[in-house]
Order: C-alpha cells, then sequence, then structure tokens
C-alpha cells in the first residue's frame, strides 16, 4: 500500500496510505490512517477515525513517498 503526502488547499499536508494511486479521472480520494507530517491527528478529525474521503477538487498535488523496497539508485559508472 503506497504512502502519500496529500496537500489540500488552504490546509497543512496530510499524510497516510492509499490502495492505489488516483488516476486523472479520479473525483475523490480515499486516505487511510490520516496523520500530520510529525505524527499527530488531524485537527479537525477525530482521533478513531481510519479512513477519509477527500474530494480530488481540493487536493493541490500529491507527493508518493517511496518504500524501503521500490527506492532505485541511479548511479554512473565509469568503464574503461
Amino acid at each position: 500500500m503506497p504512502s502519500i503526502i496529500l496537500h489540500l488547499m488552504n490546509d497543512d499536508p496530510v499524510i497516510g496510505e492509499v490502495e492505489a494511486v488516483p488516476n486523472a479521472g479520479d473525483t475523490t480520494i480515499l486516505l487511510k490512517n490520516p496523520r500530520r507530517r510529525d505524527g499527530k491527528d488531524v485537527n479537525y478529525l477525530d482521533g478513531n477515525i481510519t479512513s477519509v474521503i477527500f474530494p480530488m477538487h481540493r487536493v493541490s498535488f500529491i507527493e508518493i513517498i517511496a518504500s524501503e523496497g521500490e527506492e532505485e539508485i541511479i548511479s554512473h559508472v565509469r568503464e574503461k
């Protein structure tokens, strides 16, 4: 399950997990385990909330956080 940082218009970013990265035609995004960057609860959500559906028109942009296994290291090798 990919982790993302969801940047909402006129609000602080929210981190959470999604089943899949949204497509261009999606109108909503389901975010599981929503939290602030510092790990604290999102102030406008109840403490026992596990999932939130955000409308895409409120989203400025989305950052996808690579997991340890997905990291790709690109390096330049000089061969003689």
